[in-house]
């Protein structure tokens, strides 16, 4: 690919200039500063290609990892693994890093790269459109800006939307409330009756920091989750320091950690019992921390292990055994002024509550109101067809626009970074395939779609996701699963590897 040389790329410093009524050019308009949308930039300056820009709602980077900050939030992927293999680190100072070290990861990644002036932050992208006679995408963001790009790279990822359940009454409360996902930490919850609704990953994750911390807690479960146990150790120095030194010895780690977690696909897709040793383990950490029969059987999970995510976790199980802690089943009716009632008439009061009820994942693609080359937008084209693309990166009647961790291209045993980096290199052949031939556009063939899409779904009818007896986030509303890569990720690594032009209509 040869940089442009005829377009100016306004940098960071240079967002504020342009009046809103002057459309920024760019060759290739980025979305997104999480792990997708960093790693295609720093890719197109690795290529020496400098005719980019990235748009940023926040006004930092970090995308999921910079949103969520509740107490305890961690990676549930080891560190090694869930890092870019171009920017290896030995020195994470825990197996599964927190929160904050893998946001600086990116800031520092940002920053080293030269790619956080190619950011123009505060700008949330709202529509756009495709021009066929230009053969380039318009697109405006909140603050009214217009850009055009002749490719757009979406890389706002699934976790970014909180999902806010759909409860009557959830206006009225008196007390103080907030999701997961936008914690409030000037709330005080010391000595609070506090509630929680919700019993997903982050809930496991900051369940136990809140039941310390409250006079009482309320925890709402409408379905268990099979949660593993798991000790996050602290990497000695000894072994940071070899891991920091020794780029093999970095090298052979992640490859251990990523041949471990690809061997339990085998049991995802379409050999369950496969995973009954796993929920055996589960099942002890249960009963190892819970005592009372009652409690024991509400938090025993009636669905096959990996339908839903699996979580991990050692303090989980101890805190909703705590005194202070009441662990409710029965559907939730209303929320009043001070108090949450359930289905049995049961008013349960509270001065706090804490949605942990999970993001829009399926749905949440409903923010990129784009329209294609036949006018149609993005949202109302899927929500006829169903999600729809091939491989997870492009969708046909779009042309030059491009998925990071798009759809079915999620994992429920492996880092997803190893997914991104993989769609990141097809993005860069397909764009070199319009840039080699002197075209303009490209976009996949509807039969090449269709037949990915067939594939799929076929392969998940055997999955756990579909057989394992539980709902899940994975699904849309029409219980297809949208969500999850069916096989292991080698196999899409496979997939991926060579961009066939013939797949597509190039012009």
């Amino acid at each position: 690919m040869t940089p442009s040389t005829t377009t100016k790329t306004p940098s960071a410093s240079d967002a504020a200039a342009p009046s809103a009524s002057d459309p920024i050019r760019t060759k290739v308009l980025i979305v997104g500063s999480g792990f997708s949308g960093l790693g295609m930039a720093v890719q197109l300056r690795r290529r020496g290609y400098s005719d980019f820009i990235v748009l940023e709602k926040a006004q930092s980077v970090g995308g999921t990892w910079r949103d969520n900050t509740y107490p305890g939030c961690a990676c549930d992927v080891p560190s090694l693994m869930y890092s870019y293999s171009f920017e290896t680190r030995g020195s994470w100072s825990k197996v599964w890093s927190s929160q904050p070290e893998i946001e600086e990861y990116l800031k520092e990644i940002s920053d080293k790269r030269g790619v956080t002036q190619k950011i123009h932050f505060g700008q949330k992208l709202v529509s756009g459109h495709w021009s066929e006679s230009e053969s380039r995408w318009h697109l405006q963001t909140e603050s009214g800006r217009e850009y055009i790009a002749q490719y757009v790279v979406s890389g706002v990822g699934a976790l970014h939307i909180p999902n806010y359940p759909a409860i009557e009454g959830i206006e009225d409360f008196a007390g103080q409330a907030f999701h997961s996902a936008e914690w409030d930490h000037s709330v005080d919850i010391e000595g609070k009756r506090v509630a929680v609704i919700g019993t997903g990953a982050s809930a496991i994750q900051f369940v136990p920091f809140v039941q310390k911390d409250a006079g009482t807690l309320t925890l709402f479960q409408r379905t268990p989750a099979w949660v593993l146990p798991r000790k996050n150790f602290t990497v000695p120095a000894a072994v940071r320091t070899v891991l920091s030194k020794i780029s093999m010895s970095r090298r052979l780690a992640r490859w251990s950690v990523y041949w471990g977690a690809e061997s339990l696909a085998f049991g995802l897709n379409g050999h369950s019992n496969l995973m009954r040793p796993i929920e055996k383990v589960a099942k002890w950490n249960i009963a190892r921390s819970i005592s009372d029969p009652e409690l024991r059987k509400k938090l025993t999970p009636s669905y096959r292990i990996g339908c839903k995510r699996i979580l991990g976790s050692n303090d989980y199980y101890p805190a909703l055994a705590a005194p202070n802690t009441k662990v409710v089943t029965d559907a939730i009716d209303k929320v009043t002024a001070d108090s949450v009632v359930t289905s049995d008439g049961v008013a349960h009061p509270v001065d706090v509550i804490i949605y942990a009820t999970g993001f829009h994942v399926t749905d949440g693609f409903d923010q990129l109101a784009l329209k294609g080359s036949r006018g149609e937008d993005l949202p109302s084209h899927w929500h006829q067809t169903g999600i729809n693309t091939h491989l997870g990166i492009t969708t046909e009647g779009f042309p030059n626009l491009f998925f990071l961790l798009g759809p079915n291209t999620g994992l429920g045993h492996n880092s997803v970074v190893f997914m991104i980096e993989q769609q990141i290199k097809y993005i860069l052949k397909a764009i070199d395939a319009v840039e080699s031939r002197g075209a303009q556009s490209v976009d996949v063939r509807p039969a090449v779609q269709e037949r990915f899409n067939t594939e799929i779904q076929d392969k998940l009818a055997n999955g756990v996701w579909t057989n394992g007896g539980c709902t899940s986030w994975y699904l849309d509303s029409h219980g297809v699963n949208r969500t999850v890569w069916p096989g292991f990720t080698w196999q899409y690594w496979r997939a991926t590897k060579d961009f066939e032009s013939s797949d597509y209509e190039i012009v």
